[in-house]
């Protein structure tokens, strides 16, 4: 599993207009190979009576996945564009479609590259971009009379709460990077007068917003 890396934070699409032509930006995040193929047809069957739908896609964690199709569009003017947005951006499990109504006016290859770099870059933005970084998950356990400072503590600080569960006692589960787990213990152990029991779970990833 990566340490961190970028991907988009969901399903996102977005319109812009070159030279009378509508590009329409879809994008979506995809784990696996298939996926990126089941919702480029999606788009193909939306979109059947558009010129063209080309995509792109990286899937894998050391980008072993990476395809591009022009969709009728010259070679090399399409497909190439968005993948090499996406590639340039560092985005991982990433599939964009860009739907294209023909306006009349023909733009030569340059001004099909540029339109399909802007139009993936603007479906980018307005879908947005995630961080997801490997954190540890801590549970610590505590008295309930411990409850209300702890989760105060805990929000107002560099620290994410997960879940909460409220059993016996409450047990606090909270991403922590692997290197400040023991900061995070001790930092527990002093709130608590010592009153707190610690356990580490699995690793799993916390996704934060990124604005490049």
């Amino acid at each position: 599993m990566l340490p961190s890396y970028y991907t988009v934070k969901g399903y996102g699409e977005h319109e812009i207009e070159i030279q009378r032509s509508r590009f329409i930006a879809y994008v979506q995040r995809a784990e696996t190979e298939g996926e990126a193929q089941d919702f480029i047809q999606t788009i193909k069957k939306k979109h059947w009576n558009a010129n063209h739908n080309c995509s792109a896609y990286i899937i894998g964690e050391q980008d072993q996945i990476q395809k591009a199709n022009d969709d009728g569009e010259p070679g090399g003017t399409a497909g190439v564009p968005i993948l090499e947005v996406l590639k340039k951006k560092h985005l991982k499990d990433t599939v964009v479609v860009i739907t294209r109504y023909f306006g009349g006016i023909k733009l030569g290859a340059g001004g099909l590259i540029r339109a399909y770099g802007k139009a993936t870059t603007e479906g980018l933005k307005a879908t947005g971009i995630v961080e997801r970084k490997l954190m540890k998950i801590i549970h610590t356990t505590i008295d309930y009379n411990w409850l209300g400072k702890i989760e105060s503590e805990l929000r107002s600080s560099e620290y994410q709460i997960k879940d909460i569960h409220y059993l016996d006692n409450v047990k606090i589960e909270t991403y922590v990077d692997e290197a400040k787990t023991d900061d995070f213990t001790q930092w527990m152990v002093d709130l608590t007068n010592g009153q707190a029991s610690f356990h580490s779970g699995n690793n799993l990833y916390l996704e934060s917003e990124y604005t490049s």
